[in-house]
């Protein structure tokens, strides 16, 4: 399945500076029985953001309108907990394209560079910057620069280069699964198989 390809992204970003925020936070384990990879966005974050009557919570940050955007800015240790990869899903599903944090769990990193959502790690000196930002002015962008690998403050310039695979870079840039990526050598596939068989 093809993803939105990823080159620059600018955008508002949404500040959940929470630590530990693990799997069955960010989408419920109720929630995963679906097979497809649609509605769970509904569910993110369930039981933070409504009440057991599915009231909206106020005093939850996806439920303040003064906060949104494409970029959700979390803790330290975001997506800790099980493997489930419907977190990922959740996430995405939700709207979010890059998710920043000063560590994340190496499962749920994985999940999302598999679905098109741009795990950012940076520095907890930078994402204390980060969250400094958005809270002095909501406004405020971040500018994820996929080819130079560098996340961007634009109220203050401040900058910081992050660590992606080169191969997971790749499939971002084209908006490819790793399905998407073996059709596309394809040719070069067949090829080398005809050579072996030679």
């Amino acid at each position: 399945m093809a993803y939105d390809k990823f080159n620059i992204l600018k955008s508002t970003a949404v500040p959940l500076p929470l630590e530990n925020v693990d799997t069955d936070q960010i989408i419920p384990a109720r929630f995963l029985k679906a097979t497809e990879r649609k509605g769970f966005g509904d569910n993110l974050f369930r039981d933070w953001r409504y009440n057991s009557d599915d009231t909206p919570k106020e005093s939850f940050v996806l439920n303040n309108s003064i906060y949104g955007g494409k970029i959700l800015v979390g803790g330290r240790n975001f997506g800790s907990g099980s493997s489930r990869e419907h977190a990922a899903w959740a996430v995405y599903d939700y709207g979010f394209r890059c998710v920043v944090s000063s560590f994340f769990a190496d499962i749920f990193r994985n999940n999302c560079l598999n679905i098109g959502v741009l795990p950012v790690q940076v520095s907890a000196e930078f994402s204390e910057q980060i969250f400094n930002a958005i809270y002095d002015d909501p406004n405020t962008e971040l500018e994820i620069n996929l080819p130079e690998q560098t996340i961007s403050i634009s109220s203050t310039r401040a900058s910081e280069t992050f660590e992606i695979n080169s191969y997971k870079k790749e499939n971002l840039t084209n908006g490819f699964d790793d399905i998407d990526y073996l059709q596309n050598i394809k040719g070069e596939i067949e090829t080398f198989a005809k050579d072996l068989i030679i």
